[in-house]
């Protein structure tokens, strides 16, 4: 039984029980008093969609927004997360929920940060600011081979999958995006029907298990990926070839969260746990890859169609780039995954100690693909704990075209972090099949909640880049962004990472000392 469902009975129970023990002994008729208010308080928290928790969890869930209203004064004693190799406060994730409700996100008393330490990071203004000329602005996807191009969002939804989420979330996601104007990633579990219903952008992501364009027997089928692909509300295909969160292994969908709905949307059997493979059927090579984004573009009429990786061994990504001079096939964008990236189920060794960080290898992308001179063809996307306007905009400073967030998305549906995305008892309703729990999401608030998230960041981003006396994202360059390394040592992004020169890869004695040995290694046949 539910939360819900218990406190009905007792509402049922308690009263004829204190009925019955009133004949016996009458002073007990005081519990009336005390019975009736909180009665009448859980009947209210039952019938209200504002709040999931209060929804799922009458009465007793108000105790979590008793903590949260003092939380203000205290939430910088509580550690929760790790970015950059620092503590951080729960501030990041109290910022979202006031942005995504709409309420003022202004903070008194200055930084929370102590900004004396080594790894603090900051811009510098201008004292010829700017003011905001381009509120909205759009990025263009899509390489000489394309013939369909979209134009993107700085901030995006991240690979989010249908049986992960429940259907609510990712109907308010998509109806988030929709009415945004941002683009929504399905994640490797398919094209839903719930990923459709509002007409919200989306970038259909394939993975290796080809859920939603599988035949039987497991294997790619291009018939049903071209019906589903030419769909107008389908803009980009991503060809997963790993996460941040578990890279080298298969995506995880625990049997618990399996329902005859998502069985048949990704045509798997019931009753086992959904695990993808480690690694793509289609393909087994860098030019395999490339031959596969040729075959889907073609398929999906001319859209623009790119690969997501977590950056492992050096060398494969370098075969990708040589395979790219030899074929003449480019991506039209890469999706950079860090490692620290989240996910609803992954083996703790994998989550902790696999994969290179977003920020290593956004910088390791974006210098690869200037030493072979495509950067200008291909748009690099990063994902990977990317919350607020700051983190957009370090990020965009590094080499980054657009970004996509996971965790700050599901923050503006009213995930707390429970941590039970895998247990089906997602407490908010966001990543559970349980009827009982994912009805307390309302789609409409939630919706609304998305897009105002997404639009208060880009609106901080533009006013972050005017400070700074840019008028543009273009204008924005690692020089911008100052850490303090050591003491009073403090070095811009262009000194602790140094620039890589147009084209230096592709002669033998132009290329880098140290990315000679790797590039050697490098090959286009094989991983």
């Amino acid at each position: 039984m539910t939360v819900r469902q218990y406190f009905f009975l007792l509402l049922i129970i308690f009263p004829l029980l204190t009925i019955g023990l009133s004949l016996i002994w009458p002073p007990i008729n005081w519990l009336f008093a005390l019975i009736i208010p909180i009665s009448l308080l859980g009947i209210f928290d039952v019938f209200q969609k504002k709040h999931s928790i209060r929804w799922i969890y009458p009465v007793i869930g108000r105790f979590r927004y008793m903590f949260e209203f003092i939380r203000p004064e205290i939430q910088q004693y509580f550690v929760e997360s790790d970015i950059d190799g620092r503590p951080v406060s729960r501030e990041f994730r109290s910022l979202i929920y006031q942005r995504a409700k709409g309420d003022r996100d202004t903070r008194p008393f200055g930084t929370i940060f102590d900004v004396n330490r080594d790894g603090y990071e900051w811009i510098n203004h201008s004292l010829a600011p700017k003011a905001v000329s381009n509120p909205n602005p759009r990025i263009k996807f899509g390489g000489p081979d394309c013939s369909r191009p979209y134009s993107a969002s700085p901030l995006n939804i991240s690979a989010l999958s249908f049986g992960s989420l429940s259907k609510n979330a990712i109907m308010a996601l998509n109806k988030g995006a929709k009415a945004g104007g941002f683009a929504h990633n399905t994640g490797e579990g398919g094209l839903s029907p719930y990923h459709l219903k509002y007409g919200g952008d989306i970038i259909w992501q394939i993975g290796t298990g080809y859920f939603g364009c599988r035949d039987s027997d497991g294997n790619f089928d291009e018939d049903i990926f071209q019906r589903y692909a030419c769909k107008d509300e389908v803009k980009m295909i991503e060809i997963k070839l790993s996460q941040g969160a578990k890279p080298g292994h298969g995506g995880i969908l625990p049997a618990v969260k399996l329902t005859q709905e998502i069985a048949e949307i990704r045509h798997v059997p019931m009753g086992h746990d959904v695990i993808s493979p480690a690694a793509h059927t289609v393909f087994s090579s860098p030019q395999g890859l490339l031959d596969f984004v040729a075959r889907l573009r073609r398929l999906s009429g001319g859209k623009p169609v790119g690969f997501k990786l977590c950056i492992g061994q050096p060398k494969e990504f370098l075969g990708i780039c040589k395979a790219m001079l030899e074929s003449g096939i480019t991506p039209d964008f890469i999706t950079v995954d860090g490692g620290e990236g989240g996910t609803g189920a992954a083996p703790t060794e994998m989550t902790n100690s696999v994969g290179t960080p977003l920020r290593d290898a956004l910088i390791f992308v974006n210098r690869a693909l200037l030493g072979i001179g495509l950067r200008d063809k291909i748009r690099i996307i990063a994902s990977g704990k990317i919350f607020s306007a700051f983190h957009l905009l370090r990020i965009i400073a590094l080499g980054a075209d657009s970004v996509n967030s996971a965790r700050g998305m599901m923050f503006a549906l009213g995930c707390i972090q429970s941590r039970a995305c895998n247990t089906d008892n997602c407490p908010t309703g966001v990543a559970t099949q349980n009827p009982a729990r994912y009805k307390a999401l309302d789609v409409e608030d939630k919706a609304r909640r998305v897009a105002n998230f997404q639009r208060e960041t880009i609106h901080n981003l533009m006013e972050l880049l005017a400070g700074a006396g840019l008028d543009n994202l273009q204008q924005l360059r690692p020089e911008h962004i100052n850490r303090r390394v050591k003491g009073t040592e403090i070095k811009t992004y262009k000194q602790l990472y140094p620039h890589i020169s147009d084209g230096c890869l592709l002669e033998a004695d132009s290329i880098p000392e140290n990315w000679r040995e790797v590039w050697q290694l490098a090959r286009p046949d094989q991983w």
